[in-house]
């Protein structure tokens, strides 16, 4: 029998008293990371969400077995955010729908989430009606003419681990209306238990015919957003459960096949939320390390190919720096290339290494970057 089967679903219980520790421990937590983004000023604040919500929407696809081409999100959410960021490769229409839901998540969390709104978040998440080679209804819940809704994942191996069974298609009018109705309502709960609650109830339905994960990921940021009490993502939620992402699927299916007393779900749940918390002070620590490399930067005069090679650097370039791809990123000569690299070494910001066609040339860093 799954959970949505027992007589009390979904009036969901828990030990209180089990919580109390564990959620001290992440309004801790969740107070000191909020104080130090509050220090850093409006540009690295801006650095810094760019990072968290880029890692959020790659980690958030990757759980679902999506994976989405790194520059592309990280280009679409820059330019959201009105961060100057240049992309060799278009972006993708289905990337930038996938950033949309996420913005209209954070940026509008104090809105009330309704059944129109998640039809407009999943339409988003496949423009064009597909899901890799299958048609799908978009904007719709399901219908379950292909059979029951399973919930699979591939933690471990090739082949699909079946979790457990969402409720029939049947019931999901009056049940989403119910999970949208509790989740607008004030509540009398901690945020962070209303987010794991709800984290857990939508992906039970799991009302569609596909994207529920992201979409779930998307309402806990959305109500994460309201617990912190600003837009501003500074950790990823999605990311931590991407790391842990077999216990959690072990999580989801034993909950699902026990009793309306989900206190382990939370216990569970707030415990990723800490460490995901914690996991934020890394992208702190690399925005402030870029600050420090910038205000170094600042005592020469740079050219603007310059800036934008040294920010790619700054921004996790993918394999070494040669001159053969600075002159293709920058639509110059080889010549040319050679010249603002050998600058850049004279300046003290680039070191070269290697020798013949093993040259290439990498970021000069100093104690506080």
């Amino acid at each position: 029998m799954y959970i949505y089967e027992q007589a009390e679903w979904p009036h969901l219980t828990w030990r209180k008293e089990a919580l109390l520790e564990p959620l001290a421990k992440v309004a801790f937590l969740q107070g000191q990371v909020l104080g130090q983004m509050k220090s850093l000023g409006f540009d690295l604040q801006q650095e810094s969400i760019w990072h968290v919500v880029t890692q959020n929407i790659i980690t958030s696809s990757a759980i679902e077995g999506e994976h989405l081409d790194y520059e592309q999100v990280q280009s679409s959410v820059a330019r959201h955010l009105a961060i100057p960021y240049s992309s060799p490769f278009p972006i993708d229409h289905h990337v930038d729908g996938v950033v949309e839901m996420m913005f209209d998540a954070l940026e509008n969390c104090q809105e009330p989430l309704t059944l129109d709104r998640l039809s407009r978040w999943h339409g988003a998440l496949f423009p064009t009606g597909f899901s890799g080679m299958h048609r799908i209804t978009v904007g719709s819940i399901r219908t379950d003419e292909k059979g029951p809704m399973q919930v699979v994942s591939r933690s471990s191996g090739p082949s699909e681990v079946v979790h457990f069974q969402a409720p029939p298609a049947s019931s999901l009018p009056t049940e989403l209306a119910e999970f949208l109705t509790w989740t607008n309502k004030p509540s009398e709960e901690h945020p962070f238990i209303k987010t794991a609650v709800a984290h857990l109830w939508f992906v039970t339905l799991h009302p569609f015919d596909d994207g529920n994960g992201r979409i779930t990921q998307a309402i806990s940021d959305m109500l994460l957003s309201r617990a912190d009490g600003t837009s501003r993502r500074f950790y990823s939620m999605s990311a931590q459960i991407q790391k842990q992402k077999e216990e959690y699927y072990h999580i989801l299916e034993k909950t699902q096949k026990g009793s309306t007393d989900i206190t382990a779900w939370l216990l569970w749940f707030l415990d990723c939320l800490a460490k995901a918390i914690v996991a934020s002070e890394a992208v702190v620590d690399g925005v402030l390390r870029k600050a420090h490399f910038w205000q170094r930067a600042a005592q020469h005069t740079l050219g603007d190919h310059q800036r934008k090679v040294l920010t790619m650097l700054l921004d996790d370039f993918k394999g070494n720096l040669t001159s053969s791809k600075w002159a293709k990123i920058c639509k110059v000569s080889q010549d040319t290339a050679g010249r603002d690299l050998k600058d850049l070494v004279q300046k003290g910001l680039l070191r070269q290494e290697g020798q013949g066609r093993s040259t290439h040339y990498v970021l000069v860093r100093t104690e506080q970057e």
